[in-house]
């Protein structure tokens, strides 16, 4: 499985799982001049921009270590972006990263979120 593919599954687990813990996805890829969220969902009164990080194999790490300070600053640029874009953003919002380790045949082996990753 390629790159790409792995992140497209690796994305689409990240968002039946959150929507399975109660979130309501409002938008999936998000692109703008800044850069791209993988998903923004609503988790009660929360607004909620994810990072969603994919791996096959643990040969270069956990997929949450994999987030870099300039991931992480790209991440928070982007989120400002959407919600000067958007009226009536909710006053609460997090960084939250899903993580998810997928084996042999496209299998999910771990999918843990991690609230407010960015804090």
């Amino acid at each position: 499985m390629n790159r790409k593919a792995l992140g497209a599954l690796g994305e689409k687990r990240a968002a039946e799982f959150l929507k399975k813990k109660g979130h309501r996805i409002l938008e999936t890829n998000f692109r703008c001049r800044e850069g791209e969220l993988d998903i923004i969902s609503r988790d009660r009164d929360c607004l909620v921009f994810v990072e969603v990080r994919t791996r096959s194999s643990a040969d270069f790490g956990t997929p949450e270590e994999s987030i870099t300070r300039a991931k992480k600053e790209k991440l928070v640029s982007v989120a400002l972006a959407y919600l000067q874009t958007h009226r009536n953003p909710p006053e609460c919002w997090r960084f939250d990263v899903v993580a998810v380790e997928v084996g042999p045949e496209g299998r999910t082996t771990r999918i843990e979120v991690i609230e407010n990753a960015l804090g």
